[in-house]
């Protein structure tokens, strides 16, 4: 199964950091070496508020097929677009839940959900 194609309600995006390494000297000296030539660590935080059950069933569904945080996969277009802050990782880019869709039932047949997914090179 694919990740559901809602548009969530609301997003928030952190664009990770460069991968560097630091290494501090006893007089205090510090060096930073750069690993790589792209961000990492990029993580997105979905939440979809007030949709049906059945909607909220679809995350915990995709999330049983990619084996938990096992699997990487791609995000529907929707998902990312639709807000004047660009919250894109470079196209390449491929996802993977850093963990468990939560649900929350507001009543009968309603439920929030939000997901947690870290960016994978």
């Amino acid at each position: 199964m694919a990740f559901p194609s809602l548009a969530p309600t609301a997003r928030s995006f952190d664009p990770g950091d460069w991968p560097t390494k630091r290494f501090a000297s006893q007089s205090g000296a510090e060096i930073r070496i750069l690993y790589g030539s792209q961000r990492v660590n990029a993580k997105l935080e979905l939440s979809y508020d007030n949709i049906t059950d059945t909607e909220a069933e679809q995350f915990l569904t995709d999330y049983d097929s990619q084996l938990g945080t096992l699997r990487t996969f791609n995000l529907p277009t929707g998902v990312t677009t639709g807000t004047s802050v660009s919250m894109e990782a470079p196209p390449q880019t491929k996802w993977r839940y850093n963990a468990p869709p939560a649900v929350a039932s507001v009543r009968p047949g309603i439920s929030s959900v939000k997901v947690s997914l870290v960016a994978v090179a």
